[in-house]
């Protein structure tokens, strides 16, 4: 079967189905298994001298096993194809979980805050109602890119080995991918190699929101937007939803307790924002999704 079909039937599965709470709690997540590899051989090896060369061979470790996990996994047929596809794809869940900050933020402030600490990392207890939304939204565009369309991408390219090393590679990066002074050395080949992997992605995504929104005439200023971002990549889909809806993303927050004087994606769009914001957001992200999948399914009926 092609694998743009076997593709496409793993973004409707998860489209459908999502993440079944009953499933994992019961049994871990793949993602959790990763996880838990990643912390291995960060107990094991992130010590001593030469923290980067060891860093290095744990992702190298860690890649290999994937990859011939997928390889594995692809050699017992379509159907197991799609379901692991599906298991490390994550439209409906990030949806869920987004939507779930702006249903709380309708609610009150603190509620917002509380759901929207479900998915970012930075300081929420200080946050004002428009600091709720834009990290949800920030969330939004980036996970989109990071847990839809670069995980696709990579099985486009190659098939089961392709994600798995896609995903454990960010894995291993959203773990020891930090410049903390543990992690800055030890870290430093997953963050670079994650980078790596989410140039092409990250560039396709803001580039769909662009198209399916009619902003592509102003693709200069979203790419000039996406610069001001401190990641070389998260920045491109947060200037696409941003210019879409014209509001300001990014910008300063807290990180344990320090705030980081970061500037603002599009710094000229509206900067109070809400549960409305986020709501756009999600139906964003749903659109782009559609078309994202109409085009994998069509390419794989030509290609049948």
């Amino acid at each position: 079967m092609p694998t743009a079909i076997v593709l496409a039937l793993a973004m409707a599965l998860d489209g459908l189905l999502g993440e079944p709470k009953w499933l994992w709690d019961r049994m871990p997540h793949p993602a959790v298994l990763m996880g838990r590899a990643v912390g291995f051989l960060d107990n094991a090896l992130n010590d001593g001298e030469a923290r980067q060369a060891k860093g290095v061979l744990a992702l190298g470790v860690l890649i290999l096993g994937a990859v011939a996990l997928g390889a594995l996994l692809a050699q017992l047929g379509w159907l197991v194809e799609v379901v692991v596809a599906a298991i490390f794809l994550a439209q409906k869940s990030l949806v869920q979980h987004v939507q779930a900050v702006a249903d709380a933020l309708r609610l009150s402030v603190h509620d917002g805050r509380l759901a929207v600490s479900q998915i970012v990392g930075r300081d929420t207890c200080d946050m004002d109602k428009s600091a709720v939304a834009r990290a949800a939204i920030e969330s939004a565009a980036e996970n989109f890119s990071d847990g839809v369309t670069a995980p696709a991408f990579w099985f486009l390219i190659g098939g089961l080995p392709g994600l798995m090393l896609y995903k454990i590679t960010n894995t291993a990066d959203s773990m020891i991918g930090y410049r903390t002074e543990r992690h800055e050395a030890f870290g430093w080949a997953s963050a670079r190699c994650d980078d790596l992997l989410n140039v092409v992605p990250a560039r396709l995504t803001a580039f769909v929101i662009a198209l399916l929104y009619g902003k592509l005439g102003f693709w200069r200023e979203i790419v000039a937007n996406a610069r001001l971002h401190r990641s070389p990549n998260a920045g491109w889909p947060e200037a696409a939803v941003a210019k879409v809806q014209d509001i300001a993303l990014a910008g300063p927050r807290a990180y344990e307790g320090k705030m980081r004087e970061f500037p603002f994606v599009n710094p000229k769009g509206k900067h109070d924002l809400g549960a409305d914001e986020i709501e756009e957001t999600v139906a964003i992200l749903w659109r782009s999704w559609f078309a994202c999948l109409g085009v994998v399914a069509c390419a794989g009926l030509i290609w049948s």
